[in-house]
């Protein structure tokens, strides 16, 4: 019946299909079936009418600006011809940017979709979906787990490269972090061998805090990487006043429960460790928790999430850098042991387990007293790009030997085991020969005497490291690379003092890094400077 047919609901409207051919794209064809003046792109326009125009307004004509590579419509005026004509080219354009789009294979983004107008009957369901401080623009077509998916697949391992994302049984491992505020959003996924330090606010309140899935120990480990689980390996339990108690047990499952008119057991920090072999295989991961407590008059917690990597068989040692060295990291340096039986390549193996505690090149520190004597043993790392001086004071009586002198200073200056090479990147790794520079030494001798001991001494006064440093890499993004690294040794001459008499000389230890990049030859075309910084909406409609 036609009641019927016209009581049925209209059909939804797709918009008309995007234009892409940049040959059909005008931008100032502004009246409809009328030609626009000098516009040279407008298909309203005759022969007639371009004979007429004194330029074209718009000469180049392209479509997205940031694809690598794209077609350009070039329009022109041949003012020499009688009458004037228009000239149209169609060229190859090469976008010279570092960041550009290879190819937009979804189809989607090339226009803009309806929203969804609210109405009674959806206003819950899209209030649920974008309420939120943050929300996913994601379709639901994105998600990882499908019908389709093998159920065998979560069984077997996954070897990963660097910066992939880690996948667990029902997508990826998690890492909250603040998104456009400070809020946290659950969608950020951990990268492989990426260490990540996060900090974000989530919104709690007392009444609900056992439903709050991302205050509970359980949203973080209920989910395993592949065919690894997840261990709890330590819970730190954190008091209203910011004290700190580590549990003995760790593998009790603590969740978010209300005690009078606490919340207690709600999870402040999470930090993942992962270990993973040499070809990329993770083969354990161990999650450690910071509990804590909020009362009624809280509204929010902050939240802190850390993951790092460690290669089995290895001792983790902290890095300067990845790859070039950062300002204000110490350098890392190491030793091969006296008497090693193995070549050189199997050396440095062990190089990092043979250094001081923390693998660095170390100074001189400076105490209060100014006594080289007390200040034995103390030191302090040497950091990428400060340069720095430190030194003392030392007190020489008539009774003090010669050799014993010497040596004593020598400990003082180099510290205990000075080491023999240094590491060229902030990240180079002990079996990389061609990464660790040796350490050049020196020595110089003062002439100036101290009329101290009967037959000339000579004792070291100073010790001058120098760090020679270059620029490697991409110009956009240059790596600190340690090229050279020589220390000196300066010592002078001294001679027996009277009976009862005393001298104080210094004593001094420094460190200065010197840049040696090569600048641009005269008259060389250097490359041109790239902003390297994208634009804020620059992989829209992409996650």
């Amino acid at each position: 019946p036609t009641e019927t047919r016209a009581a049925a609901p209209a059909p939804p409207r797709s918009g008309p299909a995007p234009v892409t051919d940049v040959a059909k794209l005008c931008v100032c064809d502004l009246l409809v079936a009328q030609c626009d003046v000098n516009c040279c792109c407008d298909p309203d326009c005759s022969a007639a009418d371009f004979s007429l125009f004194t330029t074209c307004s718009v000469p180049v004509v392209t479509g997205d600006s940031r694809l690598c590579s794209q077609k350009a419509a070039i329009y022109s005026l041949d003012v020499e011809a009688n009458p004037p004509e228009r000239i149209f080219k169609l060229i190859d354009q090469v976008n010279p940017s570092v960041f550009c789009i290879y190819d937009t294979n979804y189809k989607q983004a090339l226009s803009f979709s309806s929203p969804e107008m609210p109405t009674p009957e959806n206003f819950d369901q899209l209030l649920e979906r974008f309420g939120s401080a943050t929300f996913s623009a994601e379709p639901d077509s994105w998600n990882m787990n499908t019908d389709a998916q093998n159920p065998s697949d979560a069984n077997e391992t996954h070897r990963y490269q660097y910066g992939v994302p880690i996948q667990t049984a029902d997508a990826f491992l998690r890492l909250p972090s603040p998104v456009v505020s400070s809020w946290c959003s659950d969608a950020n996924p951990a990268g492989f061998l990426i260490n990540q330090v996060t900090k974000c606010t989530r919104s709690v309140s007392v009444e609900k805090c056992s439903n709050i899935q991302a205050v509970s120990m359980l949203f973080y480990i209920n989910s395993s990487i592949l065919a690894v689980n997840i261990t709890v390996q330590s819970i730190v339990v954190q008091s209203l006043n910011g004290m700190r108690t580590l549990l003995n047990g760790s593998d009790v499952l603590r969740l978010p429960m209300i005690l009078d008119d606490l919340c207690i057991n709600i999870v402040l920090g999470v930090s993942y460790h992962i270990t993973y072999t040499d070809s990329g295989e993770i083969i354990a991961a161990a999650a450690s928790f910071v509990l804590g407590a909020i009362n009624k008059e809280a509204l929010s917690i902050q939240q802190s999430f850390e993951i790092s990597f460690t290669q089995v068989n290895t001792e983790p040692v902290p890095l300067s850098g990845n790859p070039g060295y950062v300002v204000g990291l110490p350098v890392r340096a190491g030793f091969r042991p006296q008497g090693y039986p193995f070549p050189v390549e199997c050396l440095f193996v062990a190089l990092i387990l043979n250094t001081n505690k923390y693998s660095q090149l170390t100074l001189l520190q400076s105490t209060s007293n100014q006594d080289c004597l007390a200040a034995q043993g103390a030191r302090t790392p040497i950091l990428f790009g400060y340069n720095m001086i430190s030194g003392c004071r030392l007190r020489i009586t008539a009774a003090m030997k010669c050799q014993p002198l010497t040596q004593t200073l020598l400990d003082l200056l180099k510290g205990q085991s000075f080491p023999e090479y240094v590491a060229s990147f902030g990240n180079s790794q002990a079996q990389n020969v061609l990464d660790w520079v040796p350490i050049t030494h020196l020595h110089i001798s003062e002439q100036r005497i101290y009329n101290t001991f009967q037959s000339s001494c000579q004792i070291p006064v100073s010790l001058e490291i120098e760090v020679k440093w270059t620029k490697y890499g991409s110009l956009v993004n240059p790596q600190a690379r340690i090229v050279n690294v020589t220390a000196t040794i300066t010592t002078t001459t001294l001679k027996q003092l009277p009976s009862g008499r005393e001298r104080t000389i210094p004593v001094t230890s420094s460190v200065v890094f010197t840049d040696i990049s090569s600048p641009a030859e005269p008259g060389y075309k250097a490359w041109p400077t790239i902003n390297a910084k994208l634009p804020f909406d620059f992989f829209f409609p992409f996650v």
